[in-house]
């Protein structure tokens, strides 16, 4: 029953065109981001490898180079690893808390719930760029740092959908039998009531993946990023210090911006069609 849910979910997803686009364009980014040494004709980390600075798109540099004379094609190469790991764990992070405390809230009610909710409530209202920004400064701006306060940021929105989505399930018949036979609340959490709420999970995994990776690109570009890694973000950082638009360095600028939009976009485009597929009403309502 499992494989056929599998080759259903596949089957509908490769018949819609955001699915196909977007699982196309993520594979290739996932496979740039593996093979990255052996793509990237330089090493971005590597200040010996080197060339004459802004040089436009040429047979030597397919996308230029910067000020610096580093290739711009390895640094979006090697930049693709910074932005897909920071938005595959932040959805994880995201998920796991979020749907973990749904689901405890939902299940033990009354006083866990009451300080679950007021918790998302506060998370919800507070001023998530200054907040970001303040914590980036006082701890720095490390690559785990960064994860950290995105899914501190993130979390709140998933546990409000998934107690909605288990105090429904809790009124259904199979759920109240197996209280009634005797299941202690965690076997009920882990048979019944969490599996009901990954088809939620999925679709807001992908969401919060995508909105990670512009998340991490704006703090990159804002000056708040790992020094000891490259990303897209903090490629449009150093143009615009540089001054690449007053310079006529366009490649420097737009081929970042590609890149950060085309992973965006993927992702973003999985999670639509995701949701038409495990939402049977959305699908429904298009019809």
């Amino acid at each position: 029953m499992r494989r056929r849910r599998i080759f259903y979910f596949f089957y509908e997803l490769f018949s819609s065109f955001e699915g196909t686009v977007g699982f196309v364009i993520l594979c290739l980014l996932v496979f740039c981001a593996i093979f990255a040494p052996l793509i990237a004709p330089y090493n971005p980390y590597d200040i010996t490898q080197r060339g004459r600075r802004l040089q436009p798109p040429s047979k030597r540099h397919i996308m230029g180079t910067d000020w610096y004379g580093a290739d711009i094609f390895s640094q979006i190469v090697y930049g693709t690893r910074t932005s897909l790991t920071v938005g595959a764990l932040t959805a994880l992070g995201v998920t796991v808390v979020g749907g973990l405390l749904g689901v405890v809230a939902a299940t033990f009610g009354k006083g866990i719930d009451a300080l679950i909710m007021r918790t998302v409530d506060f998370v919800m209202v507070l001023p998530g760029l200054p907040i970001m920004v303040m914590i980036l400064t006082y701890l720095g701006s490390s690559f785990w740092t960064l994860v950290f306060v995105l899914v501190i940021f993130g979390w709140a929105g998933v546990s409000r959908v998934v107690r909605a989505i288990v105090l429904s399930e809790k009124k259904r018949g199979y759920v109240e039998a197996a209280f009634c036979a005797g299941a202690s609340k965690w076997y009920i959490i882990r048979k019944h009531l969490l599996p009901a709420s990954y088809p939620v999970l999925a679709v807001n995994a992908a969401f919060s993946a995508a909105g990670a990776m512009l998340a991490e690109a704006g703090l990159s570009f804002l000056g708040f990023s790992d020094p000891r890694v490259v990303s897209w973000g903090k490629m449009l950082s150093l143009a615009r210090t540089c001054n690449a638009l007053v310079l006529g360095a366009w490649w420097w600028i737009v081929f970042p911006g590609l890149a950060i939009f085309l992973a965006s976009f993927s992702i973003m485009s999985l999670g639509v069609a995701s949701e038409r597929i495990l939402n049977p009403k959305i699908s429904n309502r298009r019809e």
